[in-house]
């Protein structure tokens, strides 16, 4: 297989959890290409993202390093071998890789949880609510690239609207249900869409009040993205350098943790809909 030049995110993810693999058998990258009979540059290259491992090279490695975890030597074999050229393409070259990243991410997802307390969580959101987001960067987006950021942000909706919904649960505070971004009228509009994608089964909204006293200790805004098993689950944070993504074992756990503990101090789904439909009325 060929070098690349900028391995995606989910190249990447395999890469780290096949470095993984052979650190915890103990064995340095030169022994791990003796058992295939290749150099030390290519584990290397394989395990920095550079290049792409077959399948069969893939299983040949896991039974090297001993790894008994079928469920997950099976999903890191579909990760070697997938070869979707997404509807995110398009956007390549003409918006951050991140943006890029979290739509194949999300294209993968089994599940997803949202936790967000300033804005109205990005697969919630409608278009005129996204658009006066992306607005208020700075520096100032370009309107070309201002109308490709909105595009694509709801184009990510496939994954709750699409043939193939997963499953989602968000947690979103008060405060960005009353932030009226766009104005009066883009935030009603953005309420009723919220209403209205929680109608389906698979979709939980749950809000938490400014009144709720157990939230303080429990803050933790996050994108968790569910893997096809739950070591591969990845959660992303927004910090000042950009996106952050968080995939070991140890602090994957924390973030379950966070998300159920903010989930158990909010509103249950019902009572939820009824503050939002509240919310609503006084706009």
């Amino acid at each position: 297989m060929g070098t690349r030049r900028d391995p995606t995110a989910r190249q990447l993810r395999l890469a780290v959890e096949l470095r993984r693999l052979r650190e915890a058998a103990g064995l340095s990258a030169r022994e791990a290409a003796a058992l295939l009979g290749v150099n030390s540059v290519q584990i290397s290259q394989i395990e920095a993202g550079t290049t792409g491992v077959s399948e069969e090279r893939l299983r040949r490695l896991a039974a090297h390093y001993a790894c008994a975890d079928t469920a997950l030597i099976d999903a890191l074999a579909v990760m070697a071998s997938d070869r979707v050229r997404g509807w995110w393409e398009e956007y390549r070259g003409r918006l951050p890789t991140a943006f890029l990243d979290l739509s194949e991410l999300e294209h993968h997802a089994t599940f997803r949880w949202d936790v967000d307390f300033l804005h109205v969580p990005g697969l919630l959101q409608t278009e005129g609510y996204a658009r006066a987001l992306f607005s208020r960067r700075v520096p100032e987006l370009p309107e070309e690239e201002l109308g490709l950021r909105v595009r694509h942000r709801m184009q990510r909706g496939v994954i709750i609207e699409g043939p193939r919904p997963a499953r989602y649960r968000a947690v979103v505070h008060e405060a960005a249900l009353r932030i009226k971004v766009g104005g009066r009228e883009a935030m009603r509009g953005q309420l009723a869409r919220i209403l209205e994608l929680s109608e389906a089964e698979h979709v939980t909204v749950r809000v938490i009040p400014f009144e709720l006293e157990e939230f303080a200790d429990v803050t933790a805004a996050m994108v968790y993205a569910g893997g096809a098993v739950p070591r591969l689950d990845t959660v992303l944070r927004d910090g000042p350098d950009g996106v952050a993504l968080v995939d070991t074992e140890a602090r994957l756990a924390v973030f379950r943790t966070l998300f159920h503990r903010v989930e158990a101090v909010s509103l249950d789904p019902l009572r939820s809909r009824d503050f939002i439909h509240g919310l609503a009325k006084e706009l």
